[in-house]
């Protein structure tokens, strides 16, 4: 509701042409001006247009006669050329507000995240150029006082631009240029606690881990209720190696997530019970790698144990859980149990296989007792 207002404000909130018009119809370029102003067909109007910025490209009245194109092309479904049209004038006019606007929902009409990126970049500045100089002493004030209001909506739908675009886009590279690009302009933005989680996936997509772990350590602060955001926060500590205290707390706590949470509404029963148990499992994984990695054998083997049946699905981890069971039991004197998990990690295609089949024919030649 709020973005229907904004555009409807938008719409009715620009106020009278910016660029005005000096006709001398004695002249062959005030003839044709005479001709653009005159014409009723919209399509004919256009083709003055056009044909006037050829027949006179250093004409005073430039900036008038591409206003007048830029609105025809927005109709006729030619973004391309209205965007030309407002750069076109906006080097005329650095300042002109509605033009900047005009030019940026015609960015947003081609979906193209680069342009709508550049023209939200010029519209939103020179929104606030507006909003923070004084009133002119010549100007109404009632005037004003609109001009102003018109600019604050501006420069908020600016903002809203690089929100909307963001979500649109697939390509995450261009998706975090948005958004980080909203967050430089306005790091209070209404819009960015709307578009966290799609920076995070986005981060996630892009492989830039250590930006992800970031926003999502920083959203984790007040609200833990995301499971992936735990996963990745956990997991990176856990390959650091460092605060072990955080994998446990935050693997602990993507557990409890999961087993609180409820099917969420298009989720199948299967898949929603699959995912229940993948990232369940992959909690006791961590926390059991953890005390592996810290020779803590016992709480290790016990994590594990509740892990591996939960990973399943996933071969390599199913693999390293049998083969970190294995290493803990044998430790742990745990023989046959030791043979039984390095066994199991032999007969599955992984990076731990030959050194489980290794195992397998230690643990045999030491203990000629073990059941061959």
């Amino acid at each position: 509701m709020k973005i229907v207002l904004l555009a409807l404000l938008l719409a009715s909130g620009a106020l009278a042409q910016r660029h005005k018009v000096n006709i001398n119809t004695e002249t062959p370029e005030g003839q044709a001006l005479q001709q653009i102003g005159q014409e009723s067909d919209e399509a004919k109007k256009l083709a003055a247009c056009e044909k006037f910025t050829q027949d006179y490209p250093k004409s005073e009245n430039l900036a008038w006669v591409y206003a007048e194109m830029q609105p025809l092309y927005v109709k006729a479904n030619q973004p391309d050329k209205a965007v030309e049209a407002g750069e076109k004038i906006m080097a005329i006019d650095p300042e002109d507000l509605d033009t900047a606007l005009a030019t940026l929902k015609a960015a947003e009409a081609k979906k193209d995240p680069d342009l709508v990126k550049k023209w939200s970049d010029v519209t939103g500045p020179v929104a606030q150029k507006v909003i923070a100089a004084p009133m002119p002493k010549d100007e109404d004030e009632d005037e004003w006082k609109k001009r102003v209001d018109f600019a604050k909506q501006v420069n908020t739908y600016s903002e809203y631009s690089l929100y909307a675009m963001a979500l649109q886009t697939t390509d995450a590279r261009k998706r975090i240029a948005l958004i980080e690009d909203l967050q430089q302009r306005n790091p209070q933005s209404q819009y960015l606690g709307q578009v966290q989680l799609v920076q995070f996936q986005a981060y996630r997509q892009a492989g830039d881990t250590d930006k992800a772990v970031a926003l999502a350590e920083k959203i984790l602060a007040t609200d833990q209720t995301n499971e992936d955001m735990l996963l990745v926060v956990a997991d990176s500590y856990l390959q650091k190696g460092k605060d072990p205290g955080k994998v446990v707390a935050y693997s602990t706590k993507m557990i409890d997530v999961m087993n609180a949470k409820t099917k969420p509404e298009g989720v199948s029963d299967a898949d929603w019970e699959n995912r229940k148990k993948t990232i369940t499992g992959l909690g006791h994984f961590m926390i059991g790698k953890l005390n592996f990695n810290e020779k803590k054998y016992g709480p290790a083997d016990k994590e594990l144990r509740v892990a591996l049946p939960m990973v399943e699905g996933n071969a390599d981890l199913k693999a390293e859980t049998l083969f970190l069971l294995g290493f803990s039991n044998y430790k742990m004197e745990n023989i046959m149990e030791a043979l039984k998990f390095n066994q199991q990690c032999a007969a599955i295609k992984s990076r731990f296989q030959a050194q489980a089949a290794k195992n397998v024919t230690v643990i045999k030649s030491q203990y000629r007792a073990v059941k061959q």
